[in-house]
């Protein structure tokens, strides 16, 4: 690995047991390289340059005194919407935060896992668009190619596991926001259970749509930091029985039936699969059924389960904005979707959730016949900047379908989802895929994506150094 782009958190992990590297060195490896990956990718709102290196002299101290644990000093970085202590939680608004006194419960696990916390990326206004583009920080760009968004809202993780800033981050996934950037920065990105990864201070995020999930440039390591973050804290509305991430991506996940799932889910908003993104997706297909698998067209009957989205999604907006310190500041279509969120945080939001168990039964009946819904992550290669970021709000909306039609119904679900690189397009841009499946299913979804790995070898490609980026179109 050349000493501008992070080995990966295995590795890293491995090499500080093994004592071929200090905490410190590492820690200060990846602050010089968010330091000089910032003025163009612009990926992190928070860069805790002194704290950090404080932890890894800690870390240090550990080591030598032979401890052990599986992320012990190893340099990964959260997502502003994360509570680290210290620090302020802008969750990509405007305005003056006021540091945090306790970390996320999250963070307290990476922590207890022996983690150094870097920074904490930057993420679009509340997470509520798949871009990461605002007045609060900027534009953060794709190191693929930095006139394109990375996606978002985890677009900050995205591009700084992608650049090689640092070996693995944690994001969160409303409406497929782990996935969306994984897929357009040639990430792994993995969407757990809901609970799996506690969201406490809140007992549940977005009223239940939000979890928190890794992104990283391998399966193993995705694995081993969603291991690293996962429990939860006693009063977690969701707490599904533990699972071993890492074991089951040591697996061979058997002969499976898969349903290849191009339909999307309807919206009543004009969207359409791009060519170049179902070409890859189906290639994916095929590599699957050169594998082993049984892979045929099919598609889950979601009927109108964007009913039991809205409500939920802009619930969530309205309880953030409350917790924002000058409202006056935000974007206007947040202002809008908070109006919006207080009409519908009544009785329309009660019968969407108890709307729950029904799509559980209808989406979930695919899975009578097979183990696994292979889809398109987005409809498109990543968007130019700029391209939704000064729009209306409801011109946003219909973009922002068009772009992402795939991801979120898991999100109402609360069933797991991993998206894996299916390859590049035109100009080099990124596409992924979602392997979808039920309830606790991550075990086999890992076991999956990591064969597809070994194949695919997607972690062999990395974009061109930033100096070489920095004068793309």
């Amino acid at each position: 690995m050349t000493a501008d782009r992070s080995a990966g958190l295995a590795e890293t992990a491995r090499a500080l047991a093994d004592g071929e590297v200090s905490a410190r060195e590492s820690t200060e490896r990846a602050l010089a390289r968010i330091e000089a990956a910032q003025p163009v990718l612009n990926a992190f709102r928070v860069i805790r340059a002194e704290a950090a290196l404080a932890e890894a002299d800690a870390a240090d101290r550990e080591l030598a005194a032979g401890g052990r644990k599986p992320l012990l000093g190893v340099p990964v970085a959260v997502k502003d919407d994360t509570d680290v202590a210290g620090e302020p939680t802008a969750f990509g608004c405007p305005g003056d935060f006021p540091p945090k006194a306790e970390d996320a419960e999250a963070v307290r696990r990476l922590r207890a896992a022996g983690a150094v916390i870097v920074g904490k990326t930057n993420t679009c206004e509340l997470g509520q668009w798949p871009f990461t583009e605002g007045p609060a920080f900027g534009d953060t760009r794709n190191p693929w190619h930095t006139g394109h968004t990375p996606g978002g809202s985890s677009g900050g993780s995205a591009a700084a596991v992608a650049a090689g800033l640092v070996p693995a981050a944690l994001g969160s996934d409303g409406a497929g926001s782990v996935r969306i950037p994984a897929a357009w920065t040639h990430l792994v990105g993995i969407k757990p259970q809901r609970g799996r990864i506690s969201t406490w201070p809140w007992p549940e995020a977005f009223n239940g749509i939000t979890v928190n999930g890794p992104l990283a440039r391998t399966v193993v390591d995705a694995a081993l930091l969603l291991d690293a973050a996962s429990g939860n804290h006693v009063d977690d509305a969701h707490q599904p029985p533990a699972i071993s991430a890492v074991e089951a991506a040591g697996r061979e996940p058997g002969r499976l039936r898969i349903a290849l799932s191009l339909g999307m889910p309807f919206t009543a908003t004009p969207k359409r699969l791009h060519p170049l993104v179902r070409g890859k997706v189906v290639e994916l297909a095929e590599r699957l059924t050169a594998l082993g698998h049984e892979v045929a067209e099919a598609d889950p009957r979601y009927g109108q389960i964007g009913l039991a989205f809205v409500p939920r999604a802009t619930a969530g907006v309205a309880d953030w904005v409350r917790e924002v310190p000058d409202p006056s500041l935000l974007d206007r279509r947040t202002k809008e979707a908070a109006r919006l969120g207080k009409l519908l945080g009544g009785a329309p939001l009660r019968l969407s959730r108890r709307a729950e168990a029904t799509l559980h039964r209808r989406v979930g009946a695919v899975f009578d016949t097979y183990d696994v819904v292979l889809a398109p992550t987005t409809a498109t290669p990543p968007p130019r900047i700029g391209t939704m970021a000064g729009l209306s709000g409801w011109r946003t909306d219909q973009a922002m379908i068009a772009a992402c039609p795939y991801a979120w119904p898991w999100n109402v679900l609360g069933w797991p989802g991993v998206n894996v690189p299916a390859g590049r397009v035109a100009g080099g841009l990124p596409v992924g895929a979602q392997l979808l499946g039920p309830a606790g299913s991550e075990p086999l979804l890992i076991s999956l994506a990591a064969q597809l790995e070994d194949d695919r070898r997607w972690h062999e490609q990395w974009p061109a150094p930033l100096a070489d980026a920095r004068a793309a179109p």
